[in-house]
């Protein structure tokens, strides 16, 4: 049985003007540094081996809605040294991603894909400071199926949604091109410490978003611009116990977001090679409606070696105080080729 024009076409509206709540929204990830590519492009290559593959996917609202927000993404990125060093250990890292967001309650979706080259200069000799700057470039495809929405004016009186509509809706899809850079600074300190603190700015040329062309400045989507802080501060003298907080900073147009928590890591077994990680973080959100505590996060992540698994769950508070569950999981698989622990780090979750 179809749904009810209202809620579907307000959401569509937005989507269609590209004005509103929706203008503002860029891809998410709670576990930002599983999918390292979208948060920051210096990030491509930065990893403890050779390549790495990862995937994530994000199931929200499910509780509240028939079909929920899915988003799913891939990525692979490799590296290598760089032809050009005068320091042994610089290198460069290719990557590239694919993404895609399915709204399903309107059939609305938005698919990207992306490439991304990173310059790692090694700041000194013994490889124990890297500063990394990224470009990427990609394409993204926003769609909407025009048949799964009702219009007040398709309302025959008695029996249903069964008449055409006088809407007068532009083409169904288009596309445009993106920009994105980033800067990544990693510093090894003692025998087992690590700072990380990064920087990018998404949507650079702030590209036209909506669905109607050449409808004025007031349709380009706003750069996000953004900041992620996190360190590995052993806990116990062989490390076999440690902490890993962090910090990340978005703003994008009105919208401000601030996740802020840690893991703590445990190594299974002698040698290091598995761990578990148990974390928790908060992300407090500024909009329209003013600056309030978003969602609390609870994260398990499980490392095998070159595998890795990370799961978590939002649960939004606004929602629980209005007697809803407005919740989101993801699910995220990280492998990483020719694994070595001496070579440039990265977060993991």
């Amino acid at each position: 049985m179809k749904k009810r024009f209202c809620t579907p076409f307000v959401l569509f509206a937005l989507v269609l003007l590209g004005t509103g709540v929706l203008k503002a929204q860029d891809k998410h990830f709670t576990q930002f540094y599983a999918m390292p590519q979208a948060l920051n492009p210096a990030l491509a290559g930065s990893m403890e081996g050779r390549y790495r593959i990862n995937s994530i996917y994000r199931d929200q609202w499910r509780a509240v809605l028939d079909n929920p927000i899915t988003t799913f993404a891939v990525g692979s990125d490799l590296r290598f040294d760089s032809p050009f060093r005068k320091v042994k250990d610089d290198a460069i890292g290719v990557g590239l991603m694919f993404f895609n967001d399915k709204v399903k309650v309107i059939d609305f979706s938005t698919t990207q894909i992306a490439l991304a080259v990173t310059y790692h200069k090694a700041l000194d000799t013994d490889a124990r400071q890297f500063l990394s700057l990224g470009l990427q470039g990609g394409l993204t495809q926003r769609n909407v199926n025009y048949a799964s929405l009702e219009f007040e004016d398709e309302f025959d009186g008695l029996t249903g949604y069964t008449m055409g509509t006088g809407e007068d809706l532009p083409e169904n899809n288009f596309s445009y091109g993106d920009f994105n850079v980033g800067l990544n600074y990693t510093l090894r300190y003692g025998r087992y410490g690590a700072i990380f603190a990064g920087g990018a700015l998404h949507h650079v040329f702030q590209p036209q978003i909506s669905f109607y062309a050449n409808t004025g400045d007031g349709d380009n989507l706003y750069s996000k611009a953004s900041a992620q802080v996190s360190a590995q501060v052993p806990l116990s003298r062989d490390n076999h116990v440690s902490l890993l907080p962090r910090i990340l900073v978005a703003s994008q147009g009105p919208h401000l977001e601030i996740n802020s928590g840690a893991n703590v890591r445990f190594v299974l077994g002698q040698f290091g090679g598995n761990a578990l990680q148990l974390g928790s973080w908060v992300r407090t959100v500024r909009n329209e409606e003013g600056v309030g505590l978003d969602a609390v996060v609870g994260l398990v992540g499980f490392e095998l070696s070159s595998f890795m698994l990370g799961l978590s769950y939002d649960l939004n508070l606004k929602a629980i105080q209005a007697g809803q569950r407005q919740t989101a999981f993801e699910v995220s698989i990280t492998y990483l080729g020719n694994y070595d622990n001496d070579e440039i780090l990265c977060p993991k979750f």
